[in-house]
């Protein structure tokens, strides 16, 4: 018998939502874990059992326990799917308080902006298949309000990535879950296939073990400033770009240290406006010390989308070494560039290995829940990083590592990869044609990534009216420390022509881009492009 028990837990669809029904499978166990309702060890009804039930396909359940069993949640135990043993319940004490799973809160908001009074995460940030995507508490309620059918949300990140929901991830996935049980693992692991894709893709050469596993930017972010700093023996001085990614910012201040904005370009971060350990005059940074690191996105600035150029790359490295600073070069979404080859990351200019920390991710690729990422360091960092981590043990499931690994050594992850650069180059396209010809409107060009950033003459009213007209896109402003042309913390001016705009999500299907962008044509024609 392949249950002890007849199980009938309170699991309930609601095919009027909008919510893909695996999605919402997935949410409710989650929910009655975080609940107390199931318990560690605790049997869940077969998949052909609960298709029957529920009237799906047994494909849909059978997704949802490889996805939950991938992030900890369930173990195949002697043919029966259970709750897993070690895992410790959350219980709350009010149902209506969303506790986020843990795979949630590694990622929650990331490389998404937000709207009103709501904090943008990202851009690290769509969902896997059909599984949430990067969530967090504030992002769990940013897509109850988007998916209750009164909203369409195109924020970035905000959207499911329906095309990595084949045959081929799911094998991988159980292929891997069997293995680890065994204690097995694929014939190349993880590490040996980054080591193939950083050297083919990125231009830098690592050996496996000279390679972290993370859970992406923001944990290995972390990592590197609790290493840094505890060797330092100081708060770090850390430089951001303004506007950038908040929630790289948001890591830097939750470790300790201070974060410094330094304004962009059209080319990303200039070195020519960093500090130099002196007051300069007027508009200049008072500051007795440069900063100890530098968080830059040289291959796609967030959000403007600039390249920095080689020249450029090369005086920051130059910079870097003259003030004996770290450059952190988060290179979050390099397999989507739609035109042209991309260039090297700034980790391969590097050849001493010596000044750049290179942090990847695969939520562009594979969605946020999948919770991937890499970390190559300076080799003075290395042996720190690595005894931390070891310390603090690793994040990151061995049955994802391994799924992963699996999935990138039977092609498919290439093919994937592939697949969604037509995606997102189609889809930006899309909202480019959408919005031509409107006055004072004009959408930004840019070479890949998973979003776009649309000028606009008066950010807050269009956003004002996009929701009230039941489309939901993030503002341009709320990437920005200080507000355009403002002094930020520590002086540093930021500067841009992209002052105010909105920031779309391309994760979002052709069917909702094309609704949500041609709500917008109509605001902003109505608006005079204001």
């Amino acid at each position: 018998m392949r249950h002890p028990r007849e199980i009938d837990l309170p699991l309930t669809l609601d095919r009027a939502s909008g919510v893909p029904l695996g999605e919402q499978l997935v949410r409710q166990v989650r929910e009655l874990v975080a609940r107390g309702v199931l318990h560690p060890g605790d049997p869940l009804p077969s998949s052909r059992a609960l298709a029957v039930r529920l009237g799906i396909s047994r494909g849909t359940v059978t997704a949802a326990w490889d996805v939950l069993n991938g992030e900890g949640y369930l173990v195949a135990d002697r043919g029966a799917t259970r709750i897993t043993p070690s895992l410790a319940p959350v219980v709350r004490s009010a149902p209506s308080l969303r506790t986020t799973s843990p795979g949630e809160q590694r990622n929650a908001a990331a490389r998404r902006g937000g709207s009103g009074t709501t904090s943008p995460g990202d851009p690290s940030k769509a969902s896997a298949g059909w599984t949430p995507a990067r969530r967090g508490a504030a992002g769990s309620a940013r897509n109850r309000v988007a998916r209750s059918g009164s909203h369409l949300d195109l924020r970035p990140g905000a959207g499911p990535v329906v095309a990595l929901d084949t045959p081929a991830w799911r094998g991988a996935w159980r292929d891997a879950a069997g293995a680890t049980a065994l204690g097995e693992s694929a014939e190349t692991s993880l590490r040996g296939h980054l080591s193939d894709h950083l050297r083919l893709n990125r231009g830098i050469i690592r050996a496996p073990d000279e390679i972290l596993v993370t859970a992406g930017v923001r944990d290995g972010l972390q990592l590197v400033l609790r290493v840094l700093g505890a060797a330092r023996r100081r708060p770090l001085r850390v430089a951001v770009e303004n506007p950038g990614y908040p929630a790289l910012r948001r890591v830097v201040e939750a470790t300790g240290h201070t974060a410094l904005p330094v304004r962009v370009d059209q080319h990303g971060l200039d070195p020519a406006v960093l500090p130099a350990g002196r007051w300069g005059g007027a508009g200049r940074w008072d500051v007795a010390a440069p900063p100890d690191v530098l968080v830059v996105t040289p291959g796609h600035q967030y959000p403007l989308g600039g390249t920095m150029p080689v020249d450029r790359r090369v005086e920051l490295l130059g910079w870097a070494r003259e003030h004996g600073a770290v450059v952190v070069e988060d290179d979050y979404d390099s397999e989507l560039r739609h035109t042209g080859q991309p260039l090297p990351a700034l980790g391969a200019l590097d050849t001493a290995a010596d000044t750049v920390v290179t942090l990847g991710s695969f939520s562009k690729v594979l969605g946020g829940s999948v919770a991937l990422g890499h970390l190559v360091a300076p080799a003075p960092l290395l042996p720190g990083l690595l005894a931390t981590r070891a310390d603090l043990g690793s994040p990151v499931s061995l049955v994802g590592q391994d799924a992963l690994a699996r999935f990138m050594g039977s092609g498919e992850f290439q093919r994937h990869t592939a697949r969604m650069r037509r995606s997102f180059r189609r889809r930006r396209s899309l909202v480019s044609a959408a919005l031509a010809g409107i006055p004072g409107v004009a959408v930004v060009p840019m070479a890949g990534g998973a979003h776009a950033v649309v000028e606009v003459a008066d950010e807050s009213r269009v956003l004002a009216l996009a929701r009230e007209r039941g489309v939901l896109v993030s503002g341009l402003r709320e990437y920005w420390t200080a507000r355009p042309g403002e002094d930020g913390a520590g002086g540093g001016a930021a500067s841009s022509s992209s002052a105010e705009g909105l920031v779309l999500g391309l994760t979002a299907s052709d069917e909702d881009l094309t609704r949500g962008t041609a709500v917008l044509r109509r605001i902003l024609r109505e608006a005079g492009g204001s």
